[in-house]
């Protein structure tokens, strides 16, 4: 089993259609041990049964834009675990109106709030975590092709992405020396709670299964897989990456 007894904490778990979700799965059919955070009351009613159908280990709360919540999330994960073997970041968010028309009419606020929740949220997880980050252990996040070509109404979503990326490369410098490695997949588009408020989100879809060079779009076990080979052995000597798990559609000219 290529995860055996390693232990991996999941960031981003919305329900069964998340991709966080379809990282957790696979995880699991791999022999991880598990464990699941969720930002409020309203999502722990939907991670509950997850945790449970998955064997997680224990649930917590941690609000990312909350300093005070991810210190106290570490000390219960150091508590739990003492130390760990992954970290799954795949939180985004971007207030509904920025997310159609123009991209020059994002707010000041909206975008700061989409900067600290889709970017800032990995550094300042990494900075909490890397404590109990056992030798060797790795940190994989969610991207998309939009922080690097513009996608109609992705808008300052695709902006914060192009950040995560960023912060990709940097944070592996940091963590590096350490042994730990980290990298973005950049998955293709996906009927997720998240892609709901983008709008248009259908002709997206459309349009990767008409261009993209495998004629289909992906599915969560398609990112599943890849997030189990970049959190394996298998890539020991992968860091600061961002692998495209999007039908071969990023690699499509005219």
């Amino acid at each position: 089993m290529l995860m055996k007894d390693k232990k991996a904490l999941i960031f981003g778990v919305a329900n069964e259609r998340s991709i966080a979700y379809g990282i957790a799965k696979q995880f699991k059919e791999q022999g991880a041990r598990l464990a699941f955070s969720y930002a409020n009351d309203a999502v722990k009613k939907r991670i509950d049964p997850i945790s449970e159908e998955l064997g997680g280990e224990f649930v917590l709360q941690c609000d990312v834009q909350d300093d005070e919540a991810v210190a106290t999330a570490a000390a219960a994960v150091k508590e739990q675990w003492g130390e760990f073997d992954v970290l799954v970041h795949s939180i985004a968010y971007a207030d509904r109106n920025d997310l159609a028309g123009r991209y020059i009419d994002t707010s000041r606020a909206g975008f700061a709030l989409a900067l600290d929740v889709s970017a800032y949220s990995l550094v300042t997880l990494c900075k909490a975590f890397e404590p109990m980050l056992s030798e060797n252990a790795t940190v994989v996040t969610m991207t998309y092709y939009g922080a690097e070509k513009v996608i109609t109404n992705y808008n300052v979503m695709g902006v914060a992405k192009a950040a995560l990326e960023a912060s990709v490369r940097y944070l592996s410098m940091d963590l590096g020396a350490k042994g730990v490695r980290i990298n973005a997949i950049s998955a293709g588009p996906l009927k997720t709670l998240a892609s709901s408020g983008i709008s248009g989100f259908k002709t997206i879809l459309k349009t990767i299964e008409e261009r993209a060079p495998l004629r289909r779009n992906i599915t969560t076990e398609d990112v599943g897989k890849t997030a189990l080979w970049l959190c394996s052995d298998l890539s020991s000597g992968v860091t600061g990456e961002v692998v495209y798990v999007d039908s071969g559609y990023n690699v499509m000219g005219i």
